[in-house]
């Protein structure tokens, strides 16, 4: 466990991103620290295309010193080669990842989709990327566990994955943090 993560949950427009971009922003205060978003969105359809516009803007406007690495799969190679102790990570967002990683045709993504032993050895990945980290990392994730068990199988499928991802990066983080109406509750840490 890196007593610089912090795994981030909420619900859409909670304000979880919010929050990390103020942690990257307080973290950026400390002359020679750097910041860097690793975005994990890709342009699916035009709605998605103003999402991503809206994110890289308000970045722009609230941290523009940070660097942002766009990588829709890749998350463990992408900390290897970019944490270092000076620098904060901000993955934003998990739940893209998954998706990324499941569905990859419905994000329109030229890749193969993982099955459940191939995205939890992506996650297994994940978590030693996030356990050998020597800087600080930030990981933003929809909480979508908390309704009703889903009537379709793929839905479920998904929603156990995404389960599994957020237990497992929350044991690698010192903190997780549940954002409700824009407001941080310590869940860990």
């Amino acid at each position: 466990m890196h007593p610089g993560h912090e795994l981030i949950l909420g619900g859409q427009r909670s304000g979880k991103t919010r929050r990390a971009e103020r942690l990257a922003a307080a973290w950026l205060q400390t002359p020679g620290h750097e910041a860097v978003v690793v975005a994990t969105a890709t342009v699916s359809d035009d709605e998605m295309r103003v999402r991503i516009e809206r994110h890289r803007a308000d970045r722009a406007a609230t941290l523009a010193s940070a660097g942002c690495i766009e990588e829709p799969r890749e998350l463990a190679a992408v900390i290897t080669t970019q944490s270092a102790p000076h620098r904060l990570l901000v993955v934003d967002c998990l739940t893209l990842w998954l998706t990324n990683s499941l569905w990859p045709a419905i994000v329109g993504l030229d890749a193969p989709a993982l099955d459940d032993a191939g995205f939890d050895a992506a996650c297994d990945g994940l978590c030693a990327a996030l356990r050998a980290a020597p800087g600080p990392v930030v990981l933003v994730s929809n909480e979508t566990g908390l309704g009703p068990v889903p009537a379709d199988a793929a839905t479920r499928r998904w929603l156990d994955a995404q389960g599994r991802l957020h237990q497992a990066v929350a044991a690698a983080c010192e903190r997780v943090t549940l954002v409700v109406a824009g407001q941080a509750l310590a869940v860990k840490g």
